[in-house]
């Protein structure tokens, strides 16, 4: 009878060991899937919050951009009125006083060949 329950006694032990290894695995999956589940509570609070911040500032940016292609159109618009101004004044002018405006356009051109000259010689110097 003692050699029996000396047998028995290892048995035991290693059956007590198994339980507690699978109480304490069962233990370790709870803690996991409750922090799992909170962090997906967590995520989903975050993503809640974030997704109107994200949409006011998708907003704020297609308004800012619609603002510059606007701008861009109005100083497009602008420059193309003054260059038509400058060109109705100019033929205005030649048509006023031809002598005058060819001799204006020819001293301008002289003047840009000569500084065109000057700064290919001093580039051939260096």
């Amino acid at each position: 009878m003692f050699a029996k329950k000396t047998l028995d006694q290892p048995t035991n032990l290693a059956d007590q060991a198994a339980q507690t290894a699978d109480q304490a695995i069962k233990s370790t999956q709870q803690v996991a899937n409750q922090a799992l589940d909170s962090l997906a509570e967590s995520v989903q609070g975050a993503r809640q919050q974030v997704s109107p911040l994200l949409n006011r500032a998708t907003e704020q940016a297609s308004a800012l951009a619609h603002r510059g292609i606007d701008a861009v159109r109005e100083g497009s618009h602008q420059l193309r009125e003054k260059a038509l101004h400058a060109t109705d004044t100019t033929a205005g002018y030649i048509k006023n006083d031809p002598i005058k405006a060819v001799l204006i356009a020819a001293a301008t051109g002289a003047a840009l060949m000569a500084l065109v000259s000057l700064i290919s010689r001093s580039r051939n110097h260096n």
